[in-house]
């Protein structure tokens, strides 16, 4: 066995989780470390875990339960388990199968990065997740206050705050000017990104961008893509909004270079990357206060509560209209952005819970 090894078990993740894991593979093989990565086969090929030299191990854990795939998965992460010292888990299914596959023979750490989802059943068979997480996690890492609450109410006692950094920040590429015209040359360029998902609230965001002034020249670009894309796209031809459906994009830095101003319309995050970034690069928001927004945020936006559109509009429309005001949050933005964790903070953080969890003896661990 590797003198420092670890197992990071990710599911059918998007965005932000799947960069953070990354992030994570990539600088904990650079301090030299065995890192061993199972996911389903997709999400290697999305973010190419193999090119930077770490191993990857197939393991399908979809988005919902399913007794026959979940078998297997338990069986191929206990197998996958069976030469690290550590295993650190990213999303609540993932966390569970986890803990199921190997919690009472090797320790186990779980991010969880995503609050309950709406729906009814969603949310029972999330709780259930949650409390296999609770009970047999051996150290919990949550996004957000809100999740670390929830969870010492289910008895977790090993509740750590979760360190999610973006990859360094990279400059744009092509001139704003270049970017823009691209784009059709709007007197305020507004940017979302994210997976177009119910959980982001574009719905929401769209009712508001039908409440703008029409005298106001503003175009909002999403990129991203998701289940919600036809149903959106339909929306803003039927009803002639000023958005645009851009799709996945790798040039989000030229994009954020063009923007006079993003627009997080989430009913949940918890500690949103693209935000990080669009403070790297000074841009001011407009966000809904919620998960972890407002600490990744800081004074470099306006808040507003969720599921508004009227005071989501009225920020939105106040940004676009003062140019006084977008100067003060830019500089405001930048300056919160140099305090944002980087990638060695997120790796240096999550090495001392390794080198903590595998200098654990396993005999009289609690009981599973």
């Amino acid at each position: 066995m590797s003198e420092n090894s670890v197992l990071l078990v990710v599911g059918r993740v998007a965005g932000g989780a799947g960069r953070h894991v990354y992030e994570l593979a990539a600088g904990l093989d650079d301090l030299g470390w065995r890192v061993v990565v199972a996911c389903p086969e997709a999400v290697a090929e999305n973010y190419r875990f193999a090119d930077i030299g770490v191993d990857v191990v197939t393991v399908e854990i979809g988005a919902r339960p399913d007794p026959r795939h979940d078998v297997v998965a338990v069986r191929r992460l206990r197998r996958a388990a069976g030469d690290v010292q550590v295993v650190h888990a990213h999303g609540l299914r993932a966390g569970a199968l986890a803990c199921l596959a190997v919690a009472a023979t090797v320790p186990v750490a779980v991010t969880l990065h995503n609050a309950a989802p709406s729906g009814r059943s969603g949310r029972v068979v999330f709780d259930i997740l949650q409390r296999i997480v609770a009970r047999r996690a051996d150290a919990i890492l949550a996004v957000s206050e809100d999740l670390n609450a929830q969870l010492a109410q289910l008895g977790a006692t090993s509740i750590r705050p979760a360190v999610v950094a973006a990859a360094p920040p990279r400059p744009p590429e092509r001139e704003r000017a270049e970017v823009r015209e691209e784009l059709g040359d709007p007197d305020v360029l507004a940017l979302t990104v994210g997976r177009l998902a119910p959980q982001k609230d574009l719905d929401g965001l769209l009712d508001a961008i039908g409440q703008l002034s029409p005298d106001l020249d503003l175009l909002l670009v999403i990129a991203g893509d998701g289940p919600q894309r036809d149903a959106l796209a339909d929306r803003i031809a039927t009803e002639g909004l000023h958005v645009r459906l851009l799709g996945s994009r790798d040039d989000i830095p030229d994009l954020l270079g063009a923007a006079d101003l993003v627009v997080s319309s989430a009913r949940w995050e918890g500690q949103p990357v693209w935000l990080q970034e669009a403070m790297h690069a000074g841009v001011p928001a407009v966000a809904t206060n919620v998960g972890g927004t407002r600490a990744i945020v800081g004074e470099g936006s306006l808040l507003i509560p969720s599921g508004d559109s009227a005071r989501l509009a009225q920020a939105i429309e106040r940004l676009a209209l003062d140019r006084e005001l977008r100067d003060s949050l830019a500089a405001q933005a930048l300056s919160q952005g140099q305090t944002l964790p980087t990638r060695a903070d997120a790796v240096r953080a999550a090495e001392a819970i390794y080198t903590e969890l595998k200098g654990r003896p396993r005999a009289g661990h609690r009981s599973r």
